[in-house]
């Protein structure tokens, strides 16, 4: 029987990772669209298309993201933009009796001093990083939409929290970027045009996991695929998500040489300790994903590798440079 999936946010880098990976199953009918045909802050048009497209699954990843510098230049994008997408297509769902839907939402949810290796439970139990607050206070409300909607209708609407993602498909842009696309960017420039040094914003002492995309993609759909009474075993409440993660974290200043040695740039790293490093650590507790039988494939050095032959292959105006 055919399985009519929407993949909200499918041209964006989680959202084209599960278009690959879904794409695999002869029986997935996948449906997508653009910015101009479906404005997903616009709860009139997400509903009549849900009404108009009758479909079994949402994963729900698309979102308005970007590093520390776009948080703090526009917090309140940040914070609308996801609060209105998660909220109208949630509510949608429920409207047109759509039963299973994937929330895809953050590691920033948690403190900024959260005990690490960070638990789900951690969530609430503290003050957040002030340097991304509004999307991370947009994200918790997506996991409370689809607990709330379970609650009250009886929904299978689930979420998972990934740890930092990177891969093909990456935003590049120098400024509104992660620090693994934005660094893979500055060093092959750098090599480019024989500059001797980089700048890297911080101290480089900030411990970061790092979970390639297809990675990603492929602990989504396990968790969306499972029987609910294993899934409702395993996360041991009604109310819930689960992390998604590598498993281990390594420092900026690692991440940074490691990005270097990938692209091939020999020149010097200057550390800015002038800019913000965000939260000192984060690594995420994923044991319950472990014992729901999935665990990451790729390793980080081949990811990265992957990652960069994909930004030299891509022609310049498809990736967001």
């Amino acid at each position: 029987m055919t399985k009519k999936i929407y993949v909200a946010g499918h041209n964006g880098m989680v959202g084209s990772a599960l278009i690959r990976r879904l794409g695999h199953e002869p029986t997935n009918e996948i449906i997508t669209a653009t910015r101009t045909e479906l404005d997903l802050t616009n709860q009139q048009a997400v509903f009549e298309f849900f009404a108009d497209k009758k479909i079994d699954q949402i994963y729900l990843a698309a979102a308005k993201v970007g590093g520390i510098q776009a948080n703090n230049v526009y917090p309140a994008d940040f914070i609308y933009e996801n609060l209105m997408i998660e909220a109208n297509i949630i509510h949608s769902a429920h409207m047109n009796n759509v039963n299973k839907l994937l929330f895809l939402g953050s590691s920033c949810i948690y403190p900024k001093m959260a005990n690490q290796p960070i638990k789900e439970d951690a969530l609430l139990s503290g003050y957040l990083e002030p340097t991304n607050e509004p999307y991370a206070i947009a994200k918790i409300a997506g996991i409370k939409l689809c607990e709330s909607y379970n609650r009250q209708y009886g929904r299978d609407y689930r979420s998972v929290m990934p740890c930092n993602l990177y891969g093909p498909g990456d935003n590049f842009h120098p400024e509104n970027s992660h620090v693994i696309p934005a660094l893979i960017r500055k060093f092959d420039e750098a090599k480019i045009n024989g500059h001797s040094e980089v700048e890297v914003w911080g101290t480089g002492a900030p411990r970061r996991e790092f979970l390639h995309v297809d990675d990603m993609a492929d602990a989504s759909i396990h968790v969306m695929n499972l029987k609910e009474e294993i899934y409702r075993m395993e996360t041991c409440q009604t109310l819930s998500h689960l992390n998604i993660g590598a498993g281990y974290d390594l420092s900026i200043r690692e991440i940074s040489e490691k990005i270097a040695m990938v692209v091939g740039y020999k020149g010097l790293l200057r550390w800015d300790e002038t800019k913000p490093d965000g939260t000192p650590k984060k690594l995420m507790l994923s044991n319950k994903i472990s014992a729901l039988g999935w665990t990451p494939n790729i390793s980080l050095e081949a990811g990265l590798k992957s990652t960069y032959d994909w930004y030299r292959a891509c022609d310049k105006g498809l990736v967001r440079l």
